[in-house]
């Protein structure tokens, strides 16, 4: 009885660890890569096409040559194990300032359509008190 518990956490501890391992896009299979979570068969076909040209130098590199290929979804391949010449990918310093930017300025255009005497939509503004 002990040597069946025994086989069985080992299965289930060698299973976890093939779940756990990494994948380089520059020689993930076909199967491999349409088994990753947002990547279906045009993505697939589009990573392979550009492989086929040249290895990708970097995750800067893949996803300036694969349409499709965002900083959202390198970002999620990359948590999922994904590398390219074994590191993972980084958001960018210029990349979350222009995201900051267009918040503010997103911020800017709301305020100036607003109507005059109506409370803006964030629900941490407080309201104005009106005087009779």
């Amino acid at each position: 009885m002990l040597k069946k518990i025994t086989g069985a956490l080992l299965a289930f501890g060698f299973a976890g660890l093939t779940w756990a391992q990494q994948i380089d896009l520059n020689k993930a299979t076909e199967v491999e890569l349409d088994a990753l979570k947002g990547v279906g068969p045009v993505l697939t076909k589009a990573l392979m096409d550009e492989r086929k040209k040249a290895p990708f130098k970097s995750w800067e590199d893949a996803t300036s040559r694969v349409k499709g290929l965002g900083s959202q979804k390198a970002n999620s391949l990359s948590e999922q194990g994904v590398r390219v010449q074994g590191s993972a990918y980084t958001v960018k310093q210029a990349e979350t300032k222009t995201v900051a930017s267009k918040d503010v300025s997103a911020d800017k255009a709301a305020a100036k359509t607003a109507k005059p005497g109506t409370a803006p939509e964030d629900a941490s503004a407080k309201p104005t008190p009106i005087k009779n």
